[in-house]
């Protein structure tokens, strides 16, 4: 028996969560004195952890790395579910709610392992992805726009952060790591960078 909750447009088939848990008033229990808040914690833990191991199973990975991230995944999901308890409407079951937290912190350790020790090329031309379909486009008039508008429309740092995020595939997470910033600053980035980068073919060529 598996429990279904959606997520980024993709469809999670997790354990299934027992009866009692369904009924069981989390937001009450999180929020009451320590004898009630204690357990709830540790059961809420505990559900985290069995959604780690499941999602880090999907993605292939399993024996003592894939404990260690799943641990690390369900404290670290724990920790923003309570941070954003006050956030939670009601609209789905508090355990699907829950279960969001802890595939995004599975898939995101399971992303960085996979990089783990790889070498991120942080390059600021297009010329970056040699020998990928991109390069064999080379002559095409809509990629010398591109390459053109990166070179003169984009900042040194927009210029990086879309090369390593748009063409070369480097993991978003990944590359928040490597330059110490957040998942939402290289977003904003990537979002001024393609804004430009739009503006610049609407216009023909880049100035």
């Amino acid at each position: 028996m598996s429990q279904t909750c959606q997520m980024a447009g993709s469809t999670y088939l997790g354990p299934a969560v027992s009866g009692t848990n369904d009924q069981r008033d989390w937001i009450s229990d999180l929020h009451g004195p320590s004898g009630q808040r204690e357990p709830a914690l540790a059961d809420l833990h505990a559900l985290l952890l069995r959604g780690a191991h499941f999602e880090l199973a999907r993605r292939g990975l399993s024996g003592r790395d894939a404990d260690d991230l799943a641990d690390q995944a369900a404290d670290d999901a724990l920790l923003a579910i309570l941070a954003k308890l006050d956030t939670f409407e009601g609209r789905s079951r508090f355990t699907t709610w829950a279960y969001k937290f802890v595939l995004l912190e599975a898939g995101v350790k399971a992303r960085r392992r996979a990089w783990h020790g790889r070498e991120v090329v942080l390059a600021d031309d297009v010329h970056a992805t040699a020998g990928d379909p991109h390069d064999r486009l080379e002559t095409s008039e809509t990629l010398r726009l591109v390459r053109d508008a990166v070179r003169t429309r984009l900042t040194d740092h927009q210029r990086v952060v879309f090369v390593a995020l748009a063409l070369d595939g480097v993991p978003i997470d990944v590359l928040a790591e490597r330059l110490s910033t957040t998942r939402g600053a290289l977003y904003k980035t990537l979002h001024d960078a393609r804004h430009k980068l739009r503006a610049a073919l609407s216009e023909g060529s880049p100035t």
